[in-house]
């Protein structure tokens, strides 16, 4: 029923592209050939990344994209809030934009006490782990 974002979820897998330490450099195209992001989205994807502080660029000979801290201490938390937003973590999980309040939808209850649990859990989990998974195999299709 819940899932993160598909833009998120790009954002994860260009991410577990880069080098885990940050020492070297990857060229945006070789990241969009190992994921299947098209260009264009995966540009705008990076630059929120960068913006964001998770990425640093490089431009010019031997330049590229590098992670601006070490992959085990980049959180799932921090990628979605880069590229969502942080307003989806209080959003109605119904959608409704009248949620809360004195009219909470039937599910408000139960999503303020879940969504506590679901940050703390992408909080826990890191980058260096999506890249353990990546190495095993796994591509977007």
């Amino acid at each position: 029923m819940l899932s993160m974002s598909q833009t998120a979820g790009y954002a994860i897998m260009a991410l577990s592209c880069l080098d885990p330490i940050g020492e070297q450099w990857v060229q945006e195209k070789d990241i969009a050939e190992r994921t299947g992001i098209t260009r264009p989205y995966l540009s705008k994807l990076l630059y929120n990344l960068g913006q964001s502080g998770l990425i640093q660029s490089k431009r010019g000979y031997k330049g590229g994209l590098a992670l601006a801290r070490p992959a085990g201490e980049i959180s799932m938390l921090d990628v979605a809030d880069a590229v969502d937003g942080v307003e989806w973590r209080s959003r109605c999980m119904m959608g409704l934009p009248v949620c809360g309040g004195g009219n909470p939808c039937p599910m408000h209850e139960f999503w303020l006490k879940q969504r506590s649990k679901i940050e703390k859990a992408l909080s826990d989990i890191k980058l260096d782990k999506v890249i353990q998974f990546q190495k095993t195999g796994w591509r977007l299709a």
